[in-house]
């Protein structure tokens, strides 16, 4: 009989235990928690090149954007009301994390921005340089 209840208690201070390690691990209203570096950043700038315009690959990535190929080398003047249609849906469903990459990927592909997009663009990428300072 005494064994159960040494058995017992021992279990429920188990249980008690782990519920506070738990607690203790969680971060609390107010605490900085550390930031998680990509394993790509070289960590020799406050900036990783993921929110970088220049590319140390000519890797393409694509963000679901392949149609945007048919845009490869056209200058913006023979850019019709359906080309500048289907380069701003892609970049309003971006998030913004992935617009510096997508510029990089515009470049590398030979695409070019309208203007007012190109600008709107290069504000988030900035604002986000700005923020992770």
């Amino acid at each position: 009989m005494i064994i159960w209840i040494l058995i017992s208690i021992i279990g429920i201070a188990s249980l008690v235990w782990l519920g506070i390690a738990i607690v203790k691990s969680k971060p609390q209203a107010g605490e900085e928690v550390p930031i998680e570096i990509p394993d790509d950043c070289c960590g020799a700038h406050a900036v990783c090149e993921r929110d970088s315009l220049l590319s140390k690959t000519d890797e393409i990535v694509y963000f679901d954007d392949e149609e945007l190929d048919k845009l490869k080398g056209k200058g913006l003047e023979s850019y019709t009301p359906a080309d500048i249609d289907m380069l701003e849906h892609v970049f309003y469903t971006l998030r913004e994390q992935d617009v510096a990459g997508w510029i990089r990927s515009l470049q590398l592909r030979n695409i070019s921005l309208p203007s007012d997009l190109r600008d709107e663009a290069l504000l988030i990428v900035s604002e986000r340089r700005t923020g992770n300072q």
